[in-house]
């Protein structure tokens, strides 16, 4: 019997949004870590696929990474798309890597940005703070800090709808960075809704609603599908829990963001 690196898990749920023989694009649930880690050995997004793929996802071994090609924070809904061949991996990381790749997010901000559609070109620097929420002295995370010596980071950003408290705003991200839009968002003095790193001083007396985890969702991924070289666009739509923390801030949500939709061919 076939050993994995990865231990399979049948019990993980993986929403399918789009699937051929070469390639499939994940709907990842919020409060699910994309890959194995501390805490986390048998129940990431990757345990879920060894489950469904793990001959293919093992053939493509460490060097591809087990096919995955990006990743989403833990909180963070929305699309991952993942290798099954080895062709469409290696095509679609050079599609990464020279940024030929669409990734647009939605994300519901306390606070509208001013202007209210933009570019945000802001290096950032990875350092290790205090972990906001430590179970156990010393605990530390990653974060990510606006500094000339960090790495290039750019988003384009706009906003769809706004109420007197909060905004929707789609981000398109044109590089990868860790926590990029976060902290493009707090750059911007807005922040994104639930987060409890790039935060913000609340006006005094204000008392807005707890939003039900971290109000971002990776909603577009758009690609040339690295085989038949035609273009995919997945759209999956804003989840019911934002959903209802949206209209419970009074924002109306626009159509596009409130369909899952599949385009290919074009």
């Amino acid at each position: 019997m076939l050993e994995f690196a990865v231990k399979p898990n049948e019990a993980i749920e993986v929403p399918i949004a789009y699937e051929d023989a070469h390639l499939l694009v994940v709907n990842k649930p919020a409060g699910m870590v994309t890959q194995p880690g501390k805490g986390h050995t048998s129940d990431s997004l990757l345990n879920g696929l060894f489950a469904r793929h793990g001959k293919l996802l093992q053939n493509l071994g460490v060097r591809r990474d087990f096919g995955l090609l990006h990743r989403l924070d833990r909180e963070t809904s929305g699309l991952l798309v993942v290798a099954k061949s080895p062709n469409a991996y290696d095509q679609l990381r050079r599609d990464f890597e020279a940024r030929h790749v669409d990734k647009e997010y939605v994300a519901i901000t306390v606070g509208t940005p001013k202007p209210m559609q933009g570019v945000v070109q802001a290096r950032l620097k990875e350092v290790v703070v205090p972990a906001p929420d430590a179970k156990y002295a010393g605990a530390t995370v990653k974060k990510v800090i606006i500094s000339q010596q960090g790495q290039e980071a750019i988003s384009a950003y706009q906003t769809l709808a706004t109420s007197p408290t909060h905004a929707l705003v789609k981000v398109n991200i044109k590089t990868g960075r860790l926590h990029q839009i976060r902290a493009h968002m707090q750059f911007l003095n807005v922040m994104v809704a639930g987060d409890d790193v790039y935060t913000l001083t609340a006006p005094k007396g204000a008392k807005l609603p707890n939003p039900p985890r971290l109000a971002l969702h990776a909603w577009h991924l758009g690609f040339k599908h690295p085989i038949t070289e035609k273009w995919a666009h997945v759209y999956a739509a804003l989840p019911k829990d934002l959903t209802l923390f949206a209209a419970k801030v009074g924002l109306a949500l626009p159509a596009q963001v409130a369909e899952s939709r599949l385009a290919l061919g074009q």
